[in-house]
């Protein structure tokens, strides 16, 4: 396949935002905490629209909150259309899919709580379905030591890491394939490539990148500040 040179306009952006995110503790709906001071998803919008390719950022906000994520998220991104999330990952997935305009032949879904993503991660995904493939996700190797174990906790073996891959976003999709995958979709899941998979589409893996590390615990949030400071 050759590489082509971004083209500004052909790839629009869903970002799913609705979810409470529990396991970062009470509050906000998790994209509206702040990291810095900032919330989670005005992070991740900056460095989405960044990025040469996207021509368009559809956000899935909370149903009570799209105005205010609308007003959030005015000077970040021009090209910015916000939509109320569903009840699920995937709901909120497929409607910000539905608002997406015609023109766009390259959709990638970006979780907000990935607030530090690369603009350089969002293209080389991008990149990769528009070199042919139908689906791509960005992933790193696995560094940890990984063992199986039974119902009481004890360790059954060890996998073979050389095989496994940690799964970021953004993942990027042709846009027909992504929409006959929710078309299709029963059970929820929550990694858009799965419902691909399950389609029997081959799924192609791009390098990830480390800053693109998914806040879900305070933990994370406070590296993710180490990050931050310059």
């Amino acid at each position: 396949m050759t590489a082509h040179a971004p083209s500004r306009g052909d790839v629009a952006v869903l970002v799913p935002a609705a979810g409470l995110g529990t396991r970062l503790g009470p509050g906000a709906p998790k994209a509206l905490r702040t990291l810095a001071g900032t919330p989670l998803l005005v992070h991740a919008a900056r460095r989405l629209a960044a990025a040469r390719s996207v021509g368009c950022l559809v956000v899935a906000a909370p149903p009570t909150d799209v105005t205010a994520v609308r007003d959030m998220l005015a000077e970040v991104a021009t090209d910015l259309i916000v939509v109320a999330g569903g009840d699920t990952r995937q709901d909120s997935v497929a409607r910000a899919l539905a608002a997406v305009p015609a023109h766009f032949p390259i959709v990638l879904v970006h979780d907000a709580a990935r607030a530090l993503v690369p603009p350089a991660l969002v293209e080389r995904v991008a990149a990769a379905v528009r070199d042919g493939h139908d689906a791509v996700v960005p992933v790193l190797p696995v560094v940890d030591t990984i063992r199986t174990v039974d119902a009481s906790e004890v360790a059954l073996g060890t996998v073979d890491r050389s095989t496994l891959r940690a799964v970021q976003t953004p993942q990027g999709f042709r846009r027909e394939v992504l929409a006959a995958a929710h078309e299709a979709a029963g059970e929820a899941l929550t990694d858009d490539a799965g419902l691909a998979e399950a389609l029997g589409v081959r799924v192609q893996c791009v390098p990830g990148d480390e800053a693109a590390l998914k806040i879900t615990r305070p933990f994370d949030l406070a590296i993710a500040e180490l990050l931050l400071r310059p």
